[in-house]
């Protein structure tokens, strides 16, 4: 009996949990402008994936970087939740570099 995908769906499990709380705190400190660094963190994470040599590490960092580029793409529409009150809203946000060009991009949504 092999173990594996059964450890392994826990893991996702887990860090798509831990995705949702992410979200949530990253979007109130910092804002839904680090969409990009945060899409171009999981897209790095993503291939670098490809060059693990364990079977473990490979599908952990698939799902981590997974996790990262969806979460990317609910950063904007944790912006709305906030300020519908839904999840506390913080006005006061850290700025990314180049904020003002990321402004004039549409942000990514599922």
């Amino acid at each position: 009996m092999n173990g594996f995908g059964l450890a392994i769906g826990l893991a996702t499990f887990l860090i798509i949990g831990l995705g949702f709380v992410w979200v949530i705190r990253g979007e109130r400190y910092f804002g839904f402008l680090w969409w990009p660094y945060v899409m171009g963190l999981g897209v790095f994470v993503i291939l670098g994936s490809l060059f693990f040599a364990s079977d473990w590490l490979a599908a952990l960092g698939g799902a981590i970087g997974a996790s990262l580029v969806w979460g990317a793409t609910e950063l904007k529409e944790q912006a709305i939740r906030a300020e519908l009150g839904w999840f506390p809203f913080k006005a006061k946000k850290i700025e990314p570099p180049f904020a003002d060009k990321i402004r004039t991009w549409k942000a990514p949504h599922l």
